[in-house]
This record gives structure tokens, sequence and C-alpha cells, in this order.
């Protein structure tokens, strides 16, 4: 298991979209975005895409803290509320760890704690045994 003090390996694209994140314990991680004008839609809100990159690096994060390297095979969010400031975070959970699959589930919030979306998202293992 990764020791949640220590950094996680840098993501390039969580790094270009302005997502920090951090494994929160065992089977569990959190990604955080501050939002700016680069992560909004035409309407001035959090881009679903912003939600989307969001919960699928905690949810990576989740999975990757047992030390293996996993990608991601599916995912969904279900859209609750809509942010136009401040702070998302995503906290992840694993449900299921298996040889080859990993199945986590999601939550959006804003900073007062406001549920944005729930999702569930399915990892593969890509480290040989």
């Amino acid at each position: 298991m990764i020791d949640p003090s220590e950094p996680l390996q840098s993501n390039a694209f969580a790094d270009f979209n302005g997502i920090e994140v951090q494994a929160t314990g065992e089977n569990t991680a959190q990604a955080v975005l501050e939002i700016g004008p680069n992560s909004l839609n035409p309407y001035g809100l959090l881009h679903g895409g912003a939600y989307y990159t969001l919960a699928d690096c905690a949810c990576g994060a989740a999975c990757r803290n047992d030390g293996r390297k996993y990608v991601t095979l599916h995912g969904g969010l279900d859209f609750l509320h809509s942010a136009k400031s401040g702070t998302v975070i995503a906290t992840a959970v694993v449900h299921h760890r298996g040889r080859s699959t990993c199945m986590v589930t999601v939550e959006i919030t804003d900073q007062a704690g406001a549920l944005l979306a729930t999702g569930n998202y399915t990892f593969f293992c890509v480290t040989q045994s």
C-alpha cells in the first residue's frame, strides 16, 4: 500500500487541468480542483469533462494505492448540481479489488460539502503478476 503522506506519481493530464490528487488511506483517495476560467463550460458552470476527469483521477488513485498500475475500463457520473466557482472535491472508495479489476465509487462535493455528482468506475490492473 502507498503511504498517504507520500505524494502520488505525477499525472500530466491532472496537472494540466489543475487537479491535485492524494491517497487518503487504504482503498481511498481524493482529488481537488479549484475552479478557474479554463474549467468552465459556455454557460459559466464547471464543465462536465472537468467533473469526469476529477472523478477518474480520484478513483485511479484509490486503486493504485495498493502499489499496482491501473487504467480505466469504464466510468459513469450522475450530475446532481452545478458549480460555478470555488473548490470541488472528488472522494473515491474502492469497493472491490480483484486480480485484474477494481471497482470504485466516487462522490464530488463543493467546499461546503454539497453533493454535486456521484459515480462508479471500473479499472483494469495492467501490472504483470
